[in-house]
């Protein structure tokens, strides 16, 4: 891993849905645009630092000075994350990776109705979680991890149940009228306890005062 340096970080992003693929024409997926990932991966190539942006099935451009990898499902996200996390100081895991995949993806259309039925069933399994596997869920003193909970209801409760088990520094919150907007209120809540609110603003906007966590790293506890 290269050396930490605040002013110039290998920075690893994750943006945009997975799709989970039923068949050859249909899939799981949900509503993420992309856009935060992208507004982190682009403030943060701005601020100066090498930036690998991770991107699931989105139509955007390409920041500049970036260098991005398209994937597709959650266990491609996975490997290409592993792939660049020996060299990564600080992740944005800004990518809403789909939890559950269809058990069994089939090779031609899906007929379940030709036989006519009313009901059809599809059994689910759990997909890999991308940063728990990053991270063995600790917390490391050489890298910088934030992690995003798109919650409802008791959403700070459980995103700091998240941020203590995913082994993050940060943890960003919002809610479900993120998804695919313009514009987003964020709560940045620290494993030392500390909370940050960024008021309502356009997503580059926020993204800049993401990108300014990598100054501010909570310190690790050490054992």
């Amino acid at each position: 891993m290269p050396n930490r340096n605040p002013e110039r970080m290998r920075v690893l992003v994750t943006a945009g849905p997975t799709r989970e693929r039923i068949d050859p024409v249909r899939f799981l997926t949900n509503d993420s645009s992309g856009r935060m990932g992208f507004a982190i991966a682009e403030a943060a190539a701005r601020a100066g630092h090498d930036v690998v942006l991770v991107a699931g099935p989105v139509s955007l451009e390409t920041p500049k000075g970036v260098r991005r990898v398209d994937v597709e499902s959650a266990r491609e996200m996975l490997a290409a994350c592993k792939k660049e996390w020996r060299a990564t100081n600080a992740l944005y895991m800004a990518a809403a990776v789909a939890d559950w995949r269809p058990a069994n993806q089939l090779a031609g259309k899906w007929r379940a109705k030709d036989g006519g039925a009313q009901t059809a069933r599809i059994e689910l399994v759990r997909n890999p979680d991308v940063l728990a596997t990053l991270t063995g869920g600790k917390r490391d003193p050489d890298r910088i991890v934030v992690a995003f909970a798109l919650e409802t209801g008791d959403g700070e409760r459980r995103a700091r149940a998240k941020l203590a088990k995913k082994g993050a520094d940060w943890i960003v919150l919002n809610g479900p009228g993120a998804l695919n907007a313009e514009t987003t209120r964020l709560v940045v809540l620290g494993a030392n306890g500390l909370s940050i609110t960024i008021p309502e603003r356009t997503k580059k906007a926020a993204a800049r005062d993401l990108v300014a966590l990598l100054r501010h790293a909570p310190a690790v506890e050490q054992p």
